[in-house]
């Protein structure tokens, strides 16, 4: 049951479908159709995109797209896992969010144009990443014949800001230990694999990765990952968390 519980959580879906050579769609079915974005599309209207779809293959730390980059494409996540990182002037890097199978990223310059280059880069967390991209021209064309589609598309932007807000939130207002339990609730809701001991994370992030996604430093968020595990709610396992107790989790992420 509390499986379940953390399955609920999850906003992404699992996509069963991969493309099987570049610039080839799959003729069975339309990868648009998994997206949030286009939940509510026919099949015959998301048919209109196909063929302006652009796709890539990319291997772990390879950019989808770059800071300081000047398209206007917005693009979908159909396998593997994303990061979205910002480097300051001085090379720190900052990890910002990842990305699940099923979402789009790099929005921003499709509906803010004018607002200059990209401010983040995407890259590949894992080998056969694969990702699909429409030009701005193209969609905004499609909307224009559809513009009942804008309205998920704003559903989509509106929980984008709700989660920024609220990360705001918990930075102010929650401690390390709490906003870690959420930190691991949210990747196992949406990374998660059941296993015989409970619920397996396999989060892929350096410690200092995992740090700036909780928002604190490495040796205060390992501190509070060794209580966790002292107190059996669960276990590092290399890249790793196995989630014993994902009530305590959900418990701690509310104090």
């Amino acid at each position: 049951m509390t499986n379940r519980m953390i399955a609920e959580k999850s906003s992404a879906e699992s996509w069963y479908k991969v493309m099987q050579s570049p610039n080839a769609m799959p003729q069975q079915e339309n990868i648009l159709l998994h997206t949030a974005l286009f939940k509510q599309v026919s099949p015959d209207r998301a048919e209109e995109l196909i063929e302006h779809l652009n796709q890539g293959v990319y291997d772990k730390g390879d950019a989808i797209f770059s800071q300081g980059g000047t398209d206007h494409r917005v693009y979908f996540l159909q396998a593997g896992r994303v990061k979205l990182i910002r480097q300051a002037a001085d090379h720190r890097v900052q990890l910002l969010s990842i990305y699940a199978p099923g979402e789009m990223l790099g929005e921003i310059p499709v509906f803010d144009p004018n607002g200059g280059p990209r401010t983040a880069s995407a890259l590949a967390m894992c080998n056969d990443t694969r990702v699909v991209w429409l030009e701005r021209e193209v969609l905004f064309q499609w909307l224009g014949q559809h513009p009942l589609v804008a309205v998920d598309m704003l559903q989509v932007l509106a929980g984008r800001m709700r989660d920024n807000n609220e990360r705001i939130s918990d930075l102010v207002f929650m401690d390390v230990p709490a906003r870690l339990a959420k930190t691991l609730l949210n990747l196992a809701s949406r990374f998660g694999e059941p296993v015989e001991e409970g619920l397996k994370v396999p989060h892929d992030l350096t410690q200092e990765e995992l740090a700036q996604l909780v928002g604190s430093s490495r040796e205060t968020v390992n501190k509070a990952l060794m209580d966790f595990a002292n107190r059996g709610w669960i276990a590092r396992e290399g890249r790793s968390i196995i989630i014993y107790q994902p009530g305590m989790l959900i418990r701690r992420s509310r104090r």
